[in-house]
């Protein structure tokens, strides 16, 4: 076995038993119907994968103007809870757990992807500069329409109804999406959030939305059903949140501001700055989950063995390896992702890689 022991260890999260400190990390695939519902390989796909125990989903909008790439699922209409109660139930028949990521992209978007055809919006007036996927082909992210406050109170109460949604549908729980250069990242970032007023300027300022969109959520479906993402420092969708002493005072205080909420888990996007990690780890009450690009699978327990993450979600590797747990525990070789298929399409490179047992 090339994993550390620890992996092993079986975990409580929030009110979900798990019986490992593995889970499936949000990965976008773009194969819901046009209207945003989970399409029918989605439970197939989910299924697959529920031995992973902790699911996280690819990333689901709350609303309309929440969508920003083709055919991403959404959570927000009656026909949405349909098509996530099959992937809910496939994943509890599997054993697993389900957390829907809520996504609004912000600026990230082109009316082209989006029902109304709308300019996107975002704390300010600045287009992430940003090449984005559209039925026509690669197109630059426009410039998006700064929120009024009546806009953000909007889009809170978006995100309050969508997490309804997701239990409605048999979710055991959702994650609020504040990383990777998207609405909630937007809004924390200097060189995306130029506002003067109440949500801008100061570092306590930038972090209010996300803060309002957790308590929110939090008061809606229960704190122990809520997880929360954050990516600090990560450069993607045009994002640039300074130097290090910058991207510390921003995040610090986030968390800190967060942690009182008791919410099921804080998971992080880290790109190495362990002393940052540790902070969070100081103050976090419930539990980390920690993802680091590039990971090998003998560096899978690392984080976890030196406490600093309780959970490492995985990826890539779950993504090619239906049975990655099985794998893993019996150090049996890993089937490779086949880039050409990560988005959009039919089973190809979706919920056709084979299993040891089938392999």
């Amino acid at each position: 076995m090339t994993t550390s022991s620890s992996l092993w260890q079986p975990f409580t999260l929030g009110r979900v038993g798990l019986p490992h400190r593995l889970a499936l990390s949000p990965l976008t695939r773009s194969r819901a119907n046009a209207d945003g519902t989970p399409g029918p390989l989605a439970a197939t796909y989910y299924g697959q994968r529920a031995s992973l125990g902790l699911l996280i989903t690819e990333g689901t909008q709350p609303s309309d103007d929440g969508q920003g790439y083709p055919n991403t699922p959404g959570i927000y209409t009656p026909e949405h809870i349909e098509g996530w109660r099959k992937v809910a139930d496939a994943v509890h028949a599997g054993g697993g757990a389900l957390f829907i990521q809520l996504m609004h992209v912000g600026r990230m978007s082109h009316p082209d992807n989006t029902p109304y055809h709308r300019q996107s919006v975002a704390p300010s007036a600045i287009s992430a500069d940003d090449d984005i996927f559209t039925a026509t082909g690669l197109q630059k992210t426009p410039a998006p329409r700064e929120m009024t406050v009546q806009d953000i109170q909007a889009t809170i109460a978006e995100f309050r109804h969508a997490a309804a949604s997701a239990i409605a549908a048999g979710a055991d729980g959702v994650e609020i999406h504040g990383a990777n250069g998207y609405l909630l990242h937007q809004f924390l970032s200097p060189n995306a959030n130029h506002r003067t007023d109440s949500y801008g300027g100061s570092v306590g300022n930038r972090s209010r939305f996300v803060i309002e969109v957790a308590r929110a959520v939090a008061e809606e479906i229960g704190a122990d059903r809520v997880g929360i993402r954050i990516s600090p420092a990560v450069p993607l969708g045009g994002i640039d949140e300074g130097d290090t002493d910058s991207v510390r005072a921003q995040y610090r205080h986030l968390v800190g501001e967060l942690a009182p909420l008791n919410l099921a888990y804080l998971h992080v996007h880290h790109l190495g700055d362990d002393e940052l990690l540790r902070s969070f780890r100081e103050v976090w009450p419930t539990s980390v989950l920690v993802v680091r690009l590039g990971r090998t699978r003998e560096q899978i327990a690392d984080d976890i063995d030196a406490g600093l993450a309780d959970i490492a979600p995985l990826g890539r590797f779950a993504l090619a390896n239906p049975d990655i747990v099985e794998r893993l525990r019996t150090d049996a070789p890993l089937n490779e992702v086949d880039p050409a298929t990560l988005y959009g399409g039919g089973e190809a490179g979706y919920t056709d890689y084979p299993t040891l047992a089938h392999a």
